[in-house]
């Protein structure tokens, strides 16, 4: 099963899916936790670039070509031969960051996003994608107060924020078979809750087999 996480800069899932592949791999499954734009050695220097304060002012559609190029490098190298052995992979964002950011906030528009990344993705949509849900303002109060390195993303003003939040929502609208919300203004322990039940759900009703390993 594919599951992706995604999300407004400051919204803790990173920390959540954390925890939650770890429930997973008690449970008896496979997991392999990953991220994006990174996850392969090729996709991790292309994130580099991309990241970099060197690269403000980057044309939108020279971001987005970028943010695919590390997709279809991580796609192929890491998501899909972990799909093929059958394990749960969870990535920390995946195509509909790039749909949300650039399509939506960067003004490329969704739709012609979203027919490039069926080139790139082919079949391998996720089969459910977790959104965490967060007020703007409080997603900004954790930033200020994270003690992770801040990258340009993470700098960016409040109108940019904004449209990223919408660009979300529509997606919400287009895609309800696959999105699913938890609310990430709650705390940790609500949020992990809020996860583990959804993918828990997902994968009983997709009959995914625990690991060999542990029958």
């Amino acid at each position: 099963m594919f599951i992706t996480i995604e999300g407004v800069d400051g919204s803790g899932k990173t920390t959540a899916i954390k925890k939650v592949a770890e429930k997973l791999e008690k449970a008896g499954y496979e997991v392999l936790l990953t991220r994006e734009p990174g996850g392969e050695k090729i996709s991790e220097q292309i994130r580099h670039l991309i990241l970099a304060d060197q690269s403000e002012g980057m044309d939108p559609w020279t971001e987005a070509l970028l943010y695919l190029a590390a997709r279809r490098e991580h796609l192929s190298k890491v998501i899909i031969p972990a799909l093929k052995a059958n394990k749960i992979v969870i990535s920390d964002r995946f195509m509909d960051s790039t749909s949300a950011y650039q399509g939506h906030g960067r003004g490329l528009g969704l739709e012609a996003v979203d027919t490039i990344q069926r080139v790139v993705v082919g079949d391998y949509v996720p089969n459910l994608t977790i959104y965490f849900d967060l007020d703007p303002q409080e997603a900004q109060r954790r930033l200020k107060t994270a003690t992770k390195t801040k990258n340009r993303f993470d700098l960016e003003k409040k109108e940019f924020k904004d449209l990223v939040r919408e660009g979300y929502q529509k997606l919400l609208q287009k895609y309800p078979d696959r999105f699913r919300v938890v609310d990430a203004n709650q705390s940790l322990d609500n949020v992990e809750d809020q996860i583990s039940r959804l993918i828990f759900e997902a994968l009983e009703n997709a009959n995914h087999p625990v690991s060999s390993k542990t029958n």
